[in-house]
């Protein structure tokens, strides 16, 4: 078998396994959690019922301990993200490896392939680069998950609900959220762990944000590196490596500015908080 097969052959087992990959974080994480916490929640709609009244249950009981019912559907939420972030980060190092190959391909095509050929391969390694990005960014995303399960769930809450239990125990919060920490007497224990959850939330995104932003400049300077010591005669590589370089530095541009936000909000989550509940996000 020549090189060229068996870097196909290579190229195409790749494809396959991210395929196995998206399915699995798709369809693996939920049954996977429910065996892993000792039960599921059917559905989406299931889920959210369950945590309104658990969440209010919680709140009534004015300790910081979450209760038995709270508990069991935030230990569900944690299963489930990090499932999804092992399966996230397997599909994102699966396509970095596929879509180096694809890359390295269209560079040693030249002109022994035609024309449908060499866009077949570009397109290809456009699209996998593309999943690749959004690879990364659910791996960031269910690692805060993971790591601050109950904020994440808070999220799922119908903020905007207007009447019945949640509706009441929701007023409270936001009344208790717009004195914290300022307000005669100690806060509630709930509001204090949720304040704290919230900070670790954006933590993880304050930590993970610049570390991306370290990888995407050394991507671009590497890119940048190669287009300058690329033969002028070669425009189609110096095109690419050109297009990677800038590509990776405006991606760098954007984890610092989600870096410095989430710093911000991790030094002081109670404002933030406060308008999250308000529906200010």
């Amino acid at each position: 078998m020549g090189t060229s097969s068996r870097s196909t052959t290579a190229s195409a087992l790749l494809a396959a396994l991210a395929a196995a990959l998206v399915a699995a974080f798709v369809l693996v994480p939920g049954p996977l959690a429910a065996n892993l916490s000792g039960g599921g929640f059917g559905d989406q709609h299931h889920l959210i019922d369950r945590l309104s009244e658990s969440f209010v249950g919680y709140w009534n009981s004015g300790g910081r301990d979450f209760t038995p019912d709270l508990g069991r559907v935030v230990g569900y939420w944690r299963h489930f993200h990090e499932v999804k972030a092992v399966a996230a980060a397997l599909l994102l190092a699966v396509l970095i490896a596929l879509g180096v190959r694809l890359w390295q391909a269209f560079l040693r095509a030249g002109q022994t392939l035609g024309a449908g050929r060499r866009a077949a391969l570009a397109s290809a390694g456009v699209v996998v680069l593309a999943l690749a990005l959004v690879s990364l960014a659910a791996v960031m995303a269910n690692v805060q998950g993971a790591i601050a399960p109950f904020s994440s769930l808070l999220s799922m809450l119908p903020m905007h609900t207007s009447h019945g239990a949640l509706a009441d125990t929701l007023d409270q919060v936001r009344q208790r959220l717009a004195d914290y920490p300022h307000a005669g007497g100690r806060a509630p224990g709930a509001v204090e762990v949720m304040v704290g959850d919230f900070g670790r939330y954006h933590a993880v995104i304050a930590v993970a944000a610049p570390l991306v932003a370290v990888a995407l400049a050394g991507w671009s300077a590497l890119s940048w590196r190669r287009f300058a010591r690329t033969e002028v005669s070669d425009r189609r590589a110096r095109r690419l490596f050109r297009s990677f370089g800038l590509l990776a530095a405006l991606l760098a541009l954007g984890a610092v500015v989600v870096a410095v936000a989430n710093i911000g909000t991790t030094a002081d989550p109670a404002p933030a908080l406060l308008a999250f509940f308000q529906g200010g996000w």
